[in-house]
C-alpha cells in the first residue's frame, strides 16, 4: 500500500468537501420529497432548491430566476449553444467560438454545422489568448452567438472576458462563456462582464459530480434542451436532483467565502511548483501565460518523452496528474489546445498538467518535483530522441 498519495488533478475533478456532503445527506433520507409535490416534504425539497439557486445567483450578481440547474457543465454548454442557435435561427445562423474550447463546445458547434449553421473558430496566440481584432472582424450580420471559455481547462489561460462581453453587447450578440474551470478561482459579475449565458459544474469546486447549472440572462431567447415537464420554469424538464443541487449551492458558497485566501495559496504553490521544475529539469516548456492563468494550473511539455509515460510513472509514485482534459484521457492524439497554440506534435505529446487544490501543501509540491525530476531523467535515458550531450 502506498504510504503517500498526492492528488494534483483538480482540474479534472475535486474531492467533495465534508461540509458539502453533510448539507446533502438529509435530502437522501428524511427530506426526500419530490419538489413538484404540493405536500410538506415536497415543499422542503422545493425550498432547498430555491435556497441553492439564491446562493449561486449571489455569487454572480445575477437574479435567482436566471439560474437553471443541469446535470453537468457539458449539458449546460450544449443547452446554451443549441438553445440559442435554434431559438434565433430566423435572425441568423452564425456562431463564433475558439479553437481551444472544451469539446462540449467544439463538438456541439460541429453538430450544428451539420444542421446548416456556420461557425467561425478563432485562432489563439502562443499563450492561448484569442485576438480581439479577429473577433471583431469575424462578426457578421447573421452572427447570433459568441461562445468563448472563461479559462482554459488545459493551460489555464484566462481570456479577456470583459472585452469580449463589451464587443458582444455593442453588436447585439449573445455572449456565452464556459466558466467550468473559473468558478471558485475567479470573481465573476455577469453584469459588469456583459455575460448572457454561463456554464458551471459543481465537481470542479468541491461539490458532487453530476450536477451543474446554466445562467441565462433574463430576456435571452433560448429553446429548452430537455422537454417533458414543467421543472426549472418550463425550461429544463426532469425531476430535480435535490441532494446534488443542495451540494452545489453549499460548494459554491464555500468557494467564494474564502476565494482570496484560496487564490493566494494556490498561486504561491503554483509558482513553487514551476520554479522547482525549471530549476531541476532541462528542455521543459510552460504552456499558457505565466500570470494570466488559473491560480492552481501548471501545464508543461517535456521534450523527448511521452506524457503518458510520465503519468504512469507518477502514479506508481502515488501522484495523480493529467496530460490534458479528463474527457479525452483515452485519446492517443495530442491535445487540440497545445496544437492550437503552435506546438508541434512531437512536443505536444510530452505534456503534463498538474492542477493544485485546497488540500495540497508545499510538502506535496516538493515531493512531486523530486519524483518528477527522477522520472524525466529515467525516461529520457531510455529515449532514442534524447541526446545525452544536451543534458547537464
Amino acid at each position: 500500500m502506498m504510504s503517500k498519495y498526492i492528488y494534483m488533478d483538480n482540474a479534472a475533478t475535486t474531492p467533495i468537501k465534508r461540509e458539502v456532503l453533510e448539507a446533502m445527506m438529509p435530502y437522501f433520507t428524511d427530506k426526500y420529497g419530490n419538489p413538484s409535490s404540493i405536500y410538506s416534504i415536497g415543499g422542503q425539497s422545493r425550498n432547498a432548491i430555491e435556497r441553492a439557486r439564491e446562493k449561486v445567483s449571489k455569487v454572480f450578481n445575477a437574479k435567482p430566476q436566471e439560474i437553471f440547474f443541469t446535470s453537468c457543465g457539458s449539458e449546460s454548454d450544449n443547452w446554451a449553444i443549441k438553445g440559442i442557435a435554434y431559438a434565433n435561427r430566423k435572425r441568423g445562423n452564425h456562431i463564433i467560438t475558439s479553437k481551444i474550447e472544451h469539446h462540449a463546445v467544439l463538438h456541439t458547434c460541429q453538430y450544428l454545422e451539420k444542421q446548416g449553421f456556420r461557425v467561425t473558430y478563432l485562432d489563439v496566440d502562443e499563450y492561448g489568448f484569442i485576438n480581439l481584432d479577429q473577433l471583431k472582424e469575424s462578426i457578421r450580420d447573421d452572427t447570433i452567438l459568441i461562445s468563448i471559455m472563461f479559462a482554459n481547462n488545459e493551460i489555464g489561460t484566462i481570456q479577456p472576458i470583459a472585452e469580449i462581453g463589451k464587443i458582444a453587447k455593442e453588436k447585439g450578440i449573445y455572449f456565452h462563456t464556459d466558466a467550468v474551470q473559473a468558478i471558485g478561482n475567479v470573481k465573476i459579475d455577469v453584469n459588469e462582464l456583459n455575460i448572457d449565458l454561463l456554464s458551471l459544474s459543481a465537481h470542479k469546486f468541491y461539490g458532487p459530480k453530476g450536477i451543474g447549472a446554466l445562467y441565462i440572462r433574463q430576456g435571452v431567447k433560448i429553446d429548452p434542451l430537455i422537454s417533458g415537464g414543467a421543472q426549472e420554469r418550463n425550461r429544463r424538464a426532469g425531476t430535480e436532483n435535490v441532494p446534488y443541487i443542495v451540494g452545489l449551492g453549499k460548494a459554491i458558497e464555500l468557494a467564494y467565502e474564502n476565494i482570496d485566501e484560496h487564490n493566494e495559496k494556490l498561486t504561491k504553490l503554483r509558482k513553487r511548483l514551476i520554479k522547482g521544475i525549471f530549476d531541476n529539469i532541462d528542455y521543459v516548456r510552460l504552456n499558457g501565460d505565466e500570470e494570466k492563468r488559473l491560480p492552481g494550473n501548471a501545464n508543461f511539455c517535456f521534450r523527448f518523452i511521452e506524457g503518458e509515460s510520465i503519468l504512469l510513472s507518477l502514479d506508481m509514485e502515488g501522484i495523480a496528474g493529467s496530460s490534458g482534459s479528463a474527457c479525452t484521457s483515452g485519446s492517443l492524439d495530442p491535445s487540440h489546445v497545445l496544437l492550437a497554440i503552435g506546438l508541434p506534435h512531437e512536443i505536444a505529446h510530452g505534456s503534463l498538467r498538474l492542477t493544485l487544490g485546497d488540500f495540497n501543501t508545499e510538502e506535496d509540491v516538493d515531493y512531486v518535483v523530486e519524483k518528477l525530476t527522477e522520472i524525466v531523467a529515467r525516461l529520457r535515458a531510455m529515449s532514442p530522441l534524447y541526446d545525452e550531450r544536451k543534458g547537464r
